[in-house]
């Protein structure tokens, strides 16, 4: 509609495309506002009964959701504990062929210390994969180039002779059209990686390329455990690979803010694992390198590329195009630092970039939606997925904290004497009281993806962690709510408000 209006206008394509992109811009983070004004000032001093009716109904569905996101996260905790007991290599072993599959891990990495990346090489030669079939490639930054230098030297000092090959690769800085980061990071390495598997002849539909942050562990069969996935799905170039991401890395060390938002992140894509049909990539995941060329390779110029990908793959291929949740998890760390406040700074520094993710709702509005090609009902659902996981992230908990008590206190002193006034209080303590039962249910579940305790950490920290969720009130907001609407409120700003990729730091 908005294209027609401007082509009857006489605007050119380019500027058609450009302001109508700007307008899908906008949309996300105006209706969050107007939500906010309209239910917290409107409702509340104008027609307190109505915001009250409202907050009832908002409380129930948020408690409802609650128990509806925990009758998921059990059925993922159940197939996660099933495939923990599962030897994937017998079972991959009993396919034949699937030694002629190589594994490409691809890490991008930018002013990380050596430590962190020696870290996660050593995991990789724990794991049970032959690891002639493995290649692995580190990823630098011009922009950082002395630092990855010295690194250069210390792997292939360390782990020279312990895969197939490992790479290095250096995306130079200040290229136009890209965005300083690991999208475009991701996009050198696969051009780069194109060409080393053409100087030596490698078929690239043999290859599945993992893309892992750096300080990314994995499970010890996750790479048998993929292939397996691979080899034995219906068109395994048409799917990409989710892993169970778990934030345990340094989680005995992190303080326990940083560890509730780290831990709520892992029971939303634990939730989002059994719902495969809703399923997005998220941060650390695999997919066939084939299919990787065929697209294009990462988006250069987006800040939330891991996720961009798959849409990138869902619209190329008019739809046919699926994530298979694998329940073998990757570990990563929290962004605690060791200082307090510092944590908490890159903790919401962290989920400001992942409510950039917004970024991809003016993208399908302008590709997905306008691909003929692509069935209704797939649009509808990763469209509804996207835009409605933002809007009630950035809303729910703002407005289930004010309006649980702003209506009653602005209301009149004659509608005081009102019933449902006097007893909305209690009604919405029992509501909540429900909510927090599945709450701190869910919280004790948590222990079973702890690592193993160190010495140095006292036991009691096993009930600190069960306790710690009394914060997530607390956190919901201001690790949660606040950084997802200053994100979106940056894109309906545009111009020099618009984020960039800003690296969490590790230790």
């Amino acid at each position: 509609m908005l294209e027609r209006i401007l082509k009857f206008f006489k605007v050119k394509d380019e500027d058609i495309n450009r302001r109508e992109t700007r307008v899908y811009e906008i949309i996300p983070g105006l209706l969050i506002w107007i939500t906010l004004f309209v239910c917290i000032f409107v409702l509340s001093i104008f027609k307190p009964i109505w915001g009250i009716f409202f907050i009832i109904f908002l409380d129930i569905y948020w408690v409802i959701r609650i128990w509806y996101m925990f009758a998921y996260l059990l059925s993922s905790w159940i197939r996660y504990i099933k495939a923990g007991k599962i030897d994937w290599g017998e079972k991959l072993h009993g396919i034949n062929g699937w030694e002629n599959y190589i594994h490409l891990v691809a890490m991008p990495t930018y002013k990380e210390p050596y430590d962190v990346i020696k870290q996660t090489f050593d995991k990789l030669l724990e794991v049970n994969y032959q690891k002639d079939k493995m290649i692995i490639v580190l990823g630098g930054e011009e922009r950082d180039e002395v630092n990855f230098l010295k690194i250069v030297e210390n792997v292939r000092r360390d782990y020279g002779d312990k895969f197939q090959d490992i790479v290095f690769t250096t995306h130079p800085k200040n290229l136009e059209g890209e965005i300083p980061g690991k999208g475009s990071n991701m996009y050198h390495i696969g051009r780069e990686m194109t060409k080393y598997f053409e100087a030596r002849n490698i078929d690239i539909s043999r290859v599945i390329i993992s893309m892992f942050d750096i300080e990314t562990w994995t499970h010890k069969e996750y790479f048998n455990c993929l292939a397996y996935h691979y080899l034995t799905i219906e068109n395994p170039e048409r799917h990409s690979y989710q892993p169970l991401v778990l934030f345990n890395n340094n989680v005995w060390q992190s303080n326990p803010i940083v560890r509730v938002v780290a831990h709520s992140t892992t029971f939303w894509l634990l939730t989002d694992l059994s719902r495969a049909e809703r399923l997005f990539t998220f941060s650390s995941h695999s997919m066939s390198f084939k299919t990787l060329v065929e697209v294009g390779y990462h988006p250069k110029d987006v800040v939330t590329e891991d996720t961009r990908i798959f849409l990138h793959c869902l619209n190329h291929f008019n739809g046919d195009y699926r994530v298979c949740p694998i329940f073998i998890p990757v570990s990563m760390q929290t962004v605690d630092v060791g200082n307090f406040f510092e944590s908490l700074k890159n903790q919401y520094i962290q989920i400001r970039r992942w409510g950039w993710g917004v970024e991809h709702f003016p993208w399908m509005m302008m590709n997905l939606v306008k691909n003929k090609k692509i069935a209704w009902k797939i649009k509808i659902k990763y469209l509804w997925n996207q835009s409605e996981g933002v809007y009630t992230w950035a809303t729910l908990p703002i407005l289930v904290t004010i309006m649980g008590y702003l209506p009653i206190k602005m209301a009149d002193l004659s509608i005081h004497y009102n019933v449902l006034i006097h007893n909305t209080p209690y009604l919405l303590e029992r509501i909540m009281g429900f909510g927090m039962i599945g709450l701190f249910t869910a919280s004790a579940m948590n222990l079973f993806f702890l690592p193993k305790k160190p010495k140095n950490i006292k036991t009691i920290n096993y009930l600190i962690i069960v306790v710690q969720w009394v914060l997530f009130p607390i956190t919901m907001i201001l690790f949660g709510s606040i950084p997802s609407l200053e994100a979106q409120t940056r894109l309906m700003l545009g111009g020099k408000h618009r984020l960039g990729f800003q690296v969490t730091k590790k230790t």
